[in-house]
């Protein structure tokens, strides 16, 4: 199969404009003849189920969690870039292009890329028009703050709780159209298969997770913004319920996987704690503005860090990056806090974690001014960890975070799977090989008020009104394969919890392709893997039945996914025999541990398909063309 990315002819800054008129129309009236399914509801999902319903088309919208406004989003901190340049510093549409292709390490389209940059000028435009409090100048202009990768100011952002703030806007906006009666929303609905009828996409099968009850839903088009696949580590900054399922099933319907081995680690992260932690808790980028980044000299040095002279400190960030300093991107910081620990100048008690330090912030701009912008953040970290970060730096290490990979779209956001797109971290697209703080929040935003509108009209438009009702054999075969997935968990009765498999594969995640992978170790934990998914099927143990609440169920399902998923990941790390970005294979890095990227072999984005169970996925390559960017080099020095 010929991957067709669609990518329109023409300058790199007339694509869009050109795009948006050349794509077909629905006109209003046909508009209410259409079904949309939009699966999660967090930004991506809840902006796109909103503007869409706003156009006129009938949305079935529907999330795991009680409410909208609980979708992972929430819990984004530091802030969403756009290109306004209210600094006047030097920024542009085409530097936050440049700037994300670069932070990306020229893994990534460049024509998605600038539309990202393009769009995100209107992003905060719509935002403040729904009264999403973002922090201000003394004048009353929108206060903007640095972040990784870029040496201008261009991050808006609302103290440390951006992407609840953003996330309270976009729920306002669908709670209107679930009130008009324009989106029809389910809560506490899961989805669990994609349903195809004359190769489209034309539903989906759900479990309520209250009654277990299993239903069909048909539409004309379905749209999955369902966020990453993180919790694969099982450890990270994700919430608990993050999960892959809703993706993976699409793919094992035919929705290629792209890049699934571009994870992101955040390196500002509190470092684990027990071997009983459920997840993880991120310290937002932002404090790298006013924190830094250090660890002692001297291996093995056990001093509180009031003890540690400055000139027994290394500010190993600002050392071996003078230009950005301690606003390097988040790989390369991770990379090195990590590189630092395993010299054996780690902090703290399991000397897996750096100093993050404010003494010289506070002692500059005074304690009320840091308070002010970093106050929540502060506040959370010492009721996490019984420590006051004004009188003693954080401790932080890398922890998984984000997730570049994703459901291959192209430059529409459809799949693979004619009428079915992903939008957000839900997709590959936007990122490369590594996303830059403050692009998740502007990538959803972008891609559910302002692309995923125009570009499912062009899809409508070329297929008719007419509705599949859900008594279609497609719907029945469907709904009889996940009834049967569903007793054939509950039917094994075996001694090892879920929670016990899946902290099994996220060891092995974590200890063979996180941070830094090899060729040995990335065999190795294909073979564990494999191992470990046979005893799932043979040993899990859940407790209950499908009709009633059943926690354990539902994990059962998505930890099922996760050790499919796992291998592929182990598969894609085995097949990019290069670094870059958040791919960093060992036996290819310079003399000074940076990423070694091979541009004559892997300039290409790795789309795998599904063949079937216990199948080797068979890899599809859209090369990628920089006509407007150089390849170089990465660096930050």
């Amino acid at each position: 199969m010929i991957l067709d990315s669609k990518i329109p002819e023409g300058p790199l800054a007339e694509k869009w404009d050109k795009h948006k008129f050349n794509v077909k129309l629905v006109n209003p009236a046909n508009k209410r003849k259409y079904d949309i399914i939009v699966v999660g509801t967090g930004l991506a999902g809840a902006s796109a189920a909103a503007t869409l319903a706003e156009l006129g088309y009938n949305v079935k919208a529907f999330c795991y969690q009680d409410s909208p406004r609980r979708a992972h989003s929430i819990a984004a901190q530091g802030g969403i870039n756009a290109a306004k340049n209210y600094q006047n510093d030097g920024d542009s549409v085409y530097r936050l292009f440049y700037d994300t292709i670069k932070g990306g390490d020229y893994r990534a389209r460049e024509a998605n890329v600038y539309r990202l940059a393009q769009v995100s000028v209107n992003i905060i435009d719509q935002c403040v028009a729904q009264g999403v409090p973002f922090a201000r100048e003394y004048g009353g202009l929108l206060a903007n703050r640095s972040f990784g990768g870029a040496q201008v100011s261009r991050t808006f952002y609302a103290r440390g709780q951006t992407g609840q703030q953003l996330l309270l806007g976009a729920y306002s906006a669908l709670n209107r159209q679930i009130a008009y009666g324009k989106v029809k929303m389910y809560p506490r609905t899961e989805m669990l298969d994609l349903v195809m009828v004359d190769g489209k996409a034309r539903g989906i099968i759900t479990r309520h997770l209250i009654t277990g009850k299993i239903e069909s839903h048909s539409a004309h088009a379905v749209i999955l913004a369902t966020g990453g696949y993180g919790n694969v580590f099982y450890l990270s900054t994700n919430a608990m319920g993050s999960n892959a399922t809703a993706a993976w099933r699409a793919y094992k319907k035919g929705a290629f996987f792209a890049n699934p081995c571009f994870t992101q680690i955040h390196p500002t992260c509190i470092p684990v704690s027990g071997g009983y932690q459920s997840k993880l808790t991120l310290m937002s980028e932002s404090l790298r503005n006013d924190g830094r980044v250090w660890v002692p000299k001297a291996v093995g040095d056990n001093r509180a860090p009031g003890q540690i002279p400055e000139d027994e400190r290394d500010y190993f960030l600002e050392r071996k990056y003078p230009s950005f300093g301690n606003l390097v991107p988040r790989d390369v910081a991770s990379r090195n806090a990590k590189l630092a620990c395993d010299e054996g100048r780690g902090v703290g008690t399991t000397k897996l974690a750096v100093y993050l330090d404010f003494a010289d912030a506070i002692k500059r701009e005074g304690l009320e001014k840091i308070s002010q912008k970093y106050g929540n953040l502060f506040d959370m970290y010492a009721k996490i960890t019984g420590e006051n970060p004004y009188e003693q730096p954080m401790r932080i290490y890398p922890a998984v975070h984000y997730t570049m990979g994703g459901l291959w779209v192209d430059y529409n956001l459809m799949t693979t799977v004619p009428g079915l797109y992903a939008t957000g971290e839900c997709n590959f697209s936007d990122h490369g090989a590594n996303r830059l703080g403050a692009s998740a929040l502007m990538q959803g935003l972008a891609d559910g008020y302002f692309v995923i509108p125009y570009t499912i009209g062009d899809y409508l438009a070329q297929n008719p009104t007419t509705r599949v009702e859900t008594s279609h054999p497609a719907f029945k075969e469907a709904e009889a394969a996940v009834r049967a997935d569903v007793d054939k968990l509950l039917s094994i009765n075996g001694s090892r919890t879920v929670d016990d498999f899946h902290k099994a594969l996220g060891h092995i995640m974590w200890d063979y392709c996180g941070m830094a992978r090899n060729a040995e170790g990335l065999q190795y934990a294909k073979q564990e893997i494999r191992k470990l998914r046979e005893a799932f099927w043979s040993d899990v143990k859940i407790l209950g039945t499908n009709e009633e609440l059943n926690i354990t169920l539902e994990k059962a399902g998505r930890v099922a996914d996760f050790l499919e998923l796992g291998e592929l990941m182990v598969d894609d790390a085995l097949n990019r025999n290069e670094s870059c970005g958040g791919h960093f294979r060992e036996e290819y890095q310079t003399p000074e541990n940076e990423a070694l990227r091979d541009d004559e072999n892997y300039t290409y984005v790795a789309a795998w398909q599904y063949t079937g169970p216990n199948q080797p996925a068979v890899l599809h390559k859209e090369e990628l063309k920089f006509e407007n960017v150089k390849l170089t080099q990465r660096s930050y020095k």
